[in-house]
Order: structure tokens, then C-alpha cells, then sequence
């Protein structure tokens, strides 16, 4: 177990998916029950304790800056990227943000409803140092709404992740929430590049795990996918328990 002090969330990606409804807002500003993504994101880090958090940006950053400097809580550090370093060059950016302890890394357009408690403390409570260099939150394929693919990843029975082989079908997608050690990120080098291929040198290394999502989890993609979450939420689907 352990105590996440500090968090990041990626919003600097350029929403493609989500146009038109991106051309003039970056994706994780969009808003959902009366909020942005990007502040459900920092809410969720607070309800648990993190107190400082680091966003990127890169697409209409100047909004991204406006957003974090409007949190009281986290503490929220905006790095504007001058150019678009995807997952992991991203991360590996604001590194010296994030210190040498485990910490959160949450995706901007990630939105889900805790069970009986908050996933972050799950996350935290199973992660193991030692053994661990980043540890996912899964959600099963089967309950998620919208396209989902072949799935994304197969979990064994300690938890240890690996991809699905050719014309395999996962029964697990990435929720966009992890905790990450920074070791995670050992041998890469600045510049452009996603998180795979770390995750793939710990799969590699028995050292990439998930965890099973025991609540609600909401796939954001289209602005279809947006407007089915909110018409979920308006119907009263704000707690499990």
C-alpha cells in the first residue's frame, strides 16, 4: 500500500475524435453534469488526498492554463508543450514534477463513479513498490457502452497484465487511470512517444498489473458517447451504493 501525494492528468491531446465539439474546446474541458472533464479528474484526486497535480497542454493550452489556475485544490502546475508529446513524452516531461514516489496518472477525458470506494484508494491500497511498476485500472468490455475493439488487455490470476494476441479478444479496456512508479519510464528518452512501449517492457518483466473497476465507468470518445453519459446521469445514476 501507499500514499499518493501527488498526480498527474494529460490534456493535451487534440480530441480528433470528439470534433466539432474539440475544434473550439479542448476534450478535457468539455462538460459533463455542469463540469469539465478536466475538473472531475483534479476532484478526484483531492477527494483522496493529493495535493499537487501536474496537467499538460498543447491543444488550445491557453484554456487548459486558465482551468488550472482557477484550483484551489490540488495545487495544479500547467505545462504547455510546444509540441505534442503523446502519453509517455508527456509524462516523462513532467517528471521532475512529480518526484520520486508512486503517483497517479489519470487521462483528461476519464470519468467514472467510485464503488464502495474511491478507486484511487484501491489502486493505492494494492500497489506494491517492489513488485509493481504501474498498476491500471480494467473495466470489463462486456459492461461498456459504445465501440470497444478486441478489448485491450488480459489480466492472470495475480492481477499481471498482458496484451491480447493476434485475433485474441481481451475482455478488459484501460479506464484511463493508473499508478505509476517512475522507474516506468527508466531508458526513454525526451521527445514524442505513447506509453506502450514502457508498458510493454513491464509486461515484458512480470511488472505491469490492473485492477478490476468496481464501479461506474463512462467510454468518451464521440460527442455521442458524451451525451449517452449525460443522459445516464440525469437519470439518476450518480451512486452505486
Amino acid at each position: 500500500m501507499i500514499t499518493l501525494r501527488k498526480g498527474m492528468v494529460l490534456a493535451a491531446g487534440l480530441g480528433t475524435r470528439m470534433r466539432p465539439l474539440t475544434e473550439t474546446v479542448p476534450k478535457p474541458l468539455l462538460a459533463l453534469r455542469g463540469r469539465s472533464l478536466l475538473d472531475h479528474a483534479l476532484d478526484r484526486m483531492e477527494e483522496v488526498g493529493i495535493g499537487d497535480a501536474v496537467v499538460n497542454a498543447f491543444h488550445l493550452a491557453p484554456q487548459v492554463v486558465a482551468a488550472g489556475e482557477a484550483r484551489r485544490a490540488p495545487r495544479c502546475t500547467v505545462l504547455v508543450e510546444e509540441e505534442l508529446l503523446e502519453t509517455g513524452g508527456g509524462l516523462r516531461n513532467a517528471l521532475p514534477h512529480l518526484g520520486a514516489e508512486p503517483f497517479a496518472l489519470v487521462n483528461g477525458d476519464a470519468y467514472w463513479l467510485d464503488g464502495p470506494s474511491p478507486a484511487l484508494l484501491r489502486l493505492a491500497a494494492a500497489f506494491d513498490a517492489d513488485r509493481m511498476d504501474a498498476m491500471l485500472l480494467m473495466v470489463r468490455a462486456a459492461q461498456v457502452e459504445g465501440e470497444v475493439g478486441l478489448g485491450d488487455f488480459l489480466l492472470d490470476p495475480v492481477g499481471r497484465l498482458r496484451r491480447p494476441r493476434e485475433r485474441e479478444v481481451a475482455p478488459y479496456l484501460y479506464a484511463g487511470v493508473q499508478i505509476i512508479h517512475p522507474r516506468l519510464l527508466d531508458g526513454t528518452v525526451p521527445g514524442r512517444f505513447g506509453l506502450m512501449g514502457p508498458w510493454t517492457r513491464a509486461i515484458e518483466a512480470g511488472r505491469l498489473f490492473g485492477l478490476v473497476h468496481d464501479g461506474i465507468w463512462f467510454h468518451l470518445s464521440t460527442p455521442p458517447d458524451l451525451q449517452r453519459a449525460e443522459e445516464a446521469l440525469d437519470k439518476g445514476m450518480v451512486k452505486l451504493f
